[in-house]
C-alpha cells in the first residue's frame, strides 16, 4: 500500500474533489508499498499545488494533474488552452497537459541544482539521475469517449496525449494493479537501471518540502527557507541536512482538527512540527493562534522565525507568564496583594478573571503548548478555555525527561482532568535527530540511572527511551578541576581554540548550573573581548537573536528547545546533592547535554554523584 502525505482521513478527504478522491484511493489500493505520494503540497517559489506527485526509488517521479470535467462542457482545446463551459459560462483555462508540465519543470530545476542528485560523469553529466513524467487524470470521461470525440489520433496527440492520460475506467479500486501502475509509468520517456537510495530519497524530499528539513546551520530558524542553503559542491546532502522521517512528515501534514498530543524524546523534532503547524493554521484561521512555552529564550527564538515568515500578525508567541500578564494589562485586572510570588498571583488572577467574565474564552483559533511537561494543571486548564470551540485546534507537546521542574515522575495528572481531550490522539516521536550518536548515548545513558519510569496509572506521561537517528561524531568529554578559578578558565581556553580552528562564535554555547557562573563567564568573555551574549535577566532573554555571531552564555534551565553545534556544560560540582533531588538534578544535566549537535564538552570542580558517574563514563567510553 503506498504511503500517501497527508493521510487520507476525512480532514483530507473533505478537501479533495470526487476525481482526486477517486485517483487517491486508487493509488493507496493499487499502488506497492515502495511509493510516496503528496497530495496538493505547494512546490517552489511560486507556490504551485500539483495534485499528486508521486517518488518511486525504481521508476522515479511523476507529476498528476486531476479534473473532473465532463465531455460535454469541453468547447475548444488548444495546446495551451481550454474552453469549458461552466456555470458561470465559457471560460478559458490552462490545458491541462501544459499546467502539470510547467509544475514539472519547477520540481526538476530545483532538483537540478542539487549535484548529488545529477550524473558525475559520462554522457549524462550535469542531468538528473532520475527519470521524471507528467500526466493527467480525467474522472469524468471514458478514453472511448475521447476517441469518438477527438477521432484523429494526431490530432488528439497533440493536446490530449494517449500515453500521458488516464481515464475514467482506469480508476477501479478494484482493478490490476499491475495494469495500473503500467499506465503510470507508461508516461515517462525512459527508465534507469539503478534504485534510489534511501539518502537520495530523503534528499528529493528535503528539497521539494524543506520544512521538513533539520538543519543545523540555521540558528536563527526552525528548518531552512527556500534558497537560503546550498550544498557545497561535491559535498553530500544528507551531511548536512537531516530529513524528518515518515511518521514525522506525516504527521505534521495529516494533523486534523481537535485536540492533539506529542510526545517526543528531545532532539525529535517537536518545535519543528510546531512551527510548521502554525504555518498551515495562519493559512486556514481567521482567529489569531496563540503559542505558549515556559523558556523566555525558546519563546524570542520562536517569534524570530515566525516574523521571518511573514506571520508574525496572526500567530502570538508567550512565555506563559507573559502571556499571563498580557492579559491582566489588556483586561485591566489587578494583581491581588499576597504573600505568594508576584508570576503566581499573575496567575491566579488570570483565572479567577476568566471565571468573572472580566477575561473572555475562546480568544484563539489555535493553541499551541511547547514545553507542556513544565506546565502545572491549573495553567493548562485555563489556556484551553482560550480555544474556539468551533475551530478546536490544541496542540500539547511534551517530554517527560526534560521536565525540571518537577520533582516526580510523570505529568501528575491527567491530559482529560485539564480539558485535553486527546485520548486515541497522541503520538509518540522516538527518534532523535539533533544530537550525534555518542552524544544521546552518553546523555541518556547517565540520565537513566536516575529516572524511574512513571507511575503505572500514568500511563499518558511514561518514559520514552530515545532511538538515535543521527549522525557519528566525536565522544563527549569531561573533565575534572580543583579549583573554581580554573574551570572557568579552561572553558574560555576551549572558546579561543575552537574559533581559532574556525568555529563561528554563534556556533558554541556556555550552559551553567548557577547564576554566579554565568556572571563570571560573562566577564571573562567581556576581559578577553570575545563577542558573547549573556543571557541573565529576562530582558537579554527576550532580545535573544540567534542569527548574531556571538557565543551564547545562559544557564541549563534557559536552554531548553535550544541546540547548538558544541556546548560547553560547566558547573557540575555545584548541584545539589541530595538524594530526593537526583532525579531533578539529573533531568537537568540531560537537557544541557542534549542541547549539543555535534561536540559536547562537560566540566566539574568538586565531587558530588553526578560528577563521579560522568567521569565514570567518560574513563568507560575512552576504554
Amino acid at each position: 500500500m503506498a504511503e500517501i502525505i497527508p493521510a487520507l482521513n476525512a480532514l483530507t478527504l473533505g478537501r479533495m474533489t470526487s476525481g482526486e478522491r477517486r485517483v487517491a484511493r486508487c493509488m493507496q489500493a493499487l499502488l506497492d508499498d515502495g511509493y510516496l505520494v503528496w497530495y496538493d503540497i505547494p512546490v517552489g517559489r511560486q507556490r504551485r499545488y500539483p495534485d499528486f506527485i508521486l517518488l518511486h526509488p525504481e521508476r522515479g517521479l511523476l507529476l498528476l494533474e486531476v479534473k473532473d470535467w465532463k465531455l460535454d462542457q469541453l468547447r475548444h482545446i488548444s495546446q495551451s488552452e481550454v474552453t469549458l463551459l461552466t456555470s458561470n459560462g465559457c471560460e478559458v483555462r490552462a490545458n491541462p497537459f501544459d499546467q502539470v508540465r510547467q509544475y514539472a519543470y519547477v520540481v526538476i530545476d530545483r532538483l537540478k541544482r542539487d549535484p548529488a542528485l545529477c550524473h558525475a560523469s559520462g554522457p549524462y553529466r550535469g542531468k538528473l539521475l532520475l527519470p521524471y513524467g507528467w500526466g493527467v487524470v480525467f474522472s469524468q470521461i471514458s478514453r472511448a469517449q475521447m476517441e469518438q470525440a477527438i477521432p484523429d489520433e494526431a490530432q488528439r496527440a497533440t493536446v490530449f496525449p494517449d500515453h500521458l492520460t488516464l481515464y475514467r475506467e482506469e480508476l477501479a479500486e478494484g482493478g490490476d494493479a499491475e495494469q495500473f501502475q503500467s499506465r503510470l509509468w507508461g508516461m515517462f520517456h525512459y527508465a534507469f537501471g539503478q534504485p534510489l537510495s534511501l539518502p537520495q530519497i530523503n534528499q528529493i524530499r528535503g528539497h521539494l518540502y524543506p520544512e521538513i528539513r533539520i538543519d543545523p546551520t540555521l540558528q536563527g530558524d526552525l528548518f531552512a527557507t527556500e534558497g537560503s542553503w546550498q550544498a557545497p559542491m561535491g559535498e553530500a546532502l544528507p551531511e548536512l541536512i537531516r530529513v524528518m522521517d515518515l511518521q514525522q512528515e506525516q504527521l505534521a501534514r495529516s494533523m486534523g482538527e481537535g485536540h492533539r498530543v506529542i510526545h517526543g524524546v528531545a532532539g525529535s523534532g517537536k518545535t519543528m512540527i510546531l512551527g510548521f503547524r502554525c504555518l498551515y493554521l495562519a493559512q486556514l484561521l481567521a482567529k489569531p493562534i496563540l503559542v505558549l512555552c515556559f523558556n523566555i529564550t525558546l519563546a524570542a527564538k520562536l517569534r524570530a522565525f515566525i516574523s521571518a515568515k511573514g506571520i508574525a500578525g496572526q500567530v502570538q508567541i508567550y512565555h506563559f507568564h507573559d502571556w499571563c500578564g498580557q492579559q491582566l494589562k489588556s483586561y485591566q485586572v489587578t494583581v491581588p496583594a499576597g504573600e505568594e510570588p508576584y508570576w503566581e498571583r499573575q496567575v491566579t488572577a488570570v483565572i479567577d478573571g476568566v471565571e468573572r467574565g472580566h477575561i473572555p474564552r475562546a480568544q484563539y483559533g489555535a493553541v499551541l503548548i511547547d514545553e507542556g511537561h513544565d506546565f502545572e494543571a491549573q495553567w493548562l486548564q485555563l489556556v484551553v478555555q482560550m480555544v474556539d470551540p468551533e475551530s478546536n485546534h490544541l496542540l500539547l507537546l511534551y517530554d517527560d525527561a526534560q521536565s525540571i521542574y518537577r520533582k516526580g515522575n510523570g505529568l501528575g495528572f491527567s491530559l482529560a482532568s485539564v480539558g485535553i481531550e486527546a485520548r486515541g490522539r497522541t503520538t509518540v516521536l522516538r527518534l532523535n535527530y539533533r544530537n550525534t550518536r555518542e552524544i544521546l548515548a552518553f546523555a541518556y545513558n547517565f540520565a537513566r540511572h536516575y529516572l524511574t519510569p512513571a507511575g503505572e496509572g500514568d500511563a499518558e506521561a511514561e518514559r520514552v527511551e530515545p532511538e538515535a537517528a543521527g549522525a557519528h561524531g566525536p565522544l563527549p568529554v569531561v573533565r575534572s578541576f580543583s579549583q573554581p578559578a580554573d574551570e572557568l578558565a579552561f572553558a574560555i581556553h576551549c572558546l579561543t581554540s575552537w574559533h581559532a580552528q574556525g568555529v563561528a562564535w554563534r556556533d558554541m554555547a556556555l550552559l551553567y548550573v548557577s547564576g554566579s557562573q554565568g556572571a563570571q563567564l560573562a566577564s571573562q568573555l567581556q576581559r578577553r573581548a570575545i563577542p558573547h551574549a549573556w543571557l541573565g535577566s529576562q530582558q537579554h532573554k527576550r532580545r535573544y537573536a540567534p542569527e548574531v555571531d556571538q557565543v551564547v552564555v545562559l544557564s541549563i534551565y534557559s536552554s531548553k528547545g535550544l541546540e547548538f553545534p558544541r556546548v560547553l556544560l560547566v558547573g557540575v560540582g555545584e548541584l545539589a546533592d541530595a538524594p530526593e533531588r537526583r532525579a531533578q538534578e539529573a533531568r537537568l544535566l540531560y537537557v544541557g547535554m542534549t542541547r549539543a549537535q555535534e561536540y559536547l564538552l562537560v566540566t566539574t570542580c568538586g565531587d558530588n554523584d553526578y560528577s563521579r558517574r560522568l567521569l565514570a563514563q567518560d574513563e568507560g567510553a575512552s576504554d
